[in-house]
This record gives structure tokens, C-alpha cells and sequence, in this order.
């Protein structure tokens, strides 16, 4: 199966910001509860995510037994979860708050519990407020077998999003941490 989620042929190569973080550099989580990222939740994913060249990441994860589905594998809503944190640490590579309009994800192989994710992830193109994504996880090695691919749609919110749909204070200090600490989001 081929992901169905390409920019339109009009579409602007994705770039960072200038100001965003060089190649390399460890981002911190959005949010330290995040399940995706978060360093505060505690059955959370922890995904470790690595600027690389461009409009790039590299990510990982290891598969725990809070992560599974069916006895000793993953579980595809959490193995989905991880794709679309890494295709949006991409998305918000650009600086501009974003939020998942549409997520597609091919699941190539089983991954059993203990198993360590590569994902690389990358931006494919920018079309108005549309930000479009790919990205795919290898097994235990960044050349290892590809267990996902996933393709993204994330849509450009004002940060007036977050404040009328969240908890607003949460999301104030959230991105005063952040602003503290030299992360890339607004």
C-alpha cells in the first residue's frame, strides 16, 4: 500500500525557521505530560527526538509492556501515536503551532514488546496552513526492517487554539518552560 497524503504540485519545500535548532540538537517535549514525548508520563512513549538536516527528525522509542496490544506486540493505536508525535516535531520544526488534521499509517510488521523504534521523519511540503509529513519506523537499528510508514496532514492554528480549547494556564506555563529551556515551539 502506497500513503495517499502528498502535497499538492504547488506546494513550497518545507524549510525551518531560521531560529530553529541545528542539526543534531535533542529537542525537549512540548509538553512534559505528553503521552507522546512527555518526560512526566509515566506510561507514556518518551520518544527522543533529534533535529536532523532540513526539514528532518530522527526519533526513538522502546516498546514497553504498557505499550502492548495483543500479548508480547505493540499496540497500533500506540505504534500510530508514535508516528504522528514524530511527523508533528517536523511540522513544528517551522515554529508555527500545528495540530493533526489527518494521519495515515501503514502497519508493515508486527513489533514485539522490547523492541527499540528508529523513526525519521520529514516534511514533504507546505501549502497555506497545510504542513505535509512522512515519516517510518525501523526495527532496533535506524537500518533495521520497517515496521510503519505514515504519512501527516497538520493544519497551522493560531495559538489562540490551545488557549480556547485547552487549559490555558497549563498551556501559558507550557510555553514559558519552553521558552526557557530553547525550545522551537512558539
Amino acid at each position: 500500500m502506497a500513503l495517499s497524503l502528498q502535497p499538492p504540485a504547488d506546494a513550497t519545500p518545507p524549510q525551518p525557521r531560521p531560529d530553529a535548532p541545528p542539526p543534531g540538537t535533542l529537542l525537549p517535549p512540548h509538553y512534559v505530560r505528553c503521552f507522546g514525548c512527555g518526560t512526566e508520563q509515566p506510561h507514556g512513549l518518551h520518544l527522543q527526538v533529534q533535529v536532523g538536516e532540513g526539514a528532518t527528525i530522527t526519533a526513538t522509542f522502546t516498546v514497553t509492556p504498557a505499550h502492548g496490544g495483543a500479548p508480547g506486540l505493540a499496540h497500533g493505536g500506540v505504534l500510530a501515536t508514535a508516528m504522528d508525535e514524530a511527523l508533528g516535531f517536523v511540522a513544528g520544526l517551522q515554529r508555527r503551532p500545528a495540530v493533526t488534521g489527518k494521519l495515515e499509517v501503514e502497519f508493515v510488521r508486527p513489533v514485539p514488546i522490547g523492541t527499540e523504534l528508529h523513526i525519521s521523519a520529514r516534511g514533504l511540503g507546505d501549502a497555506g496552513r497545510k504542513v505535509y509529513v512522512s515519516g517510518e519506523a525501523r526495527m532496533n537499528a535506524p537500518d533495521g526492517d520497517v515496521a510503519v510508514r505514515a504519512g501527516g496532514l497538520f493544519i497551522v492554528v493560531p495559538v489562540e487554539h490551545f488557549l480556547t480549547h485547552g487549559d490555558a494556564d497549563e498551556f501559558r506555563s507550557t510555553i514559558r518552560v519552553n521558552s526557557e529551556i530553547g525550545s522551537y515551539n512558539p
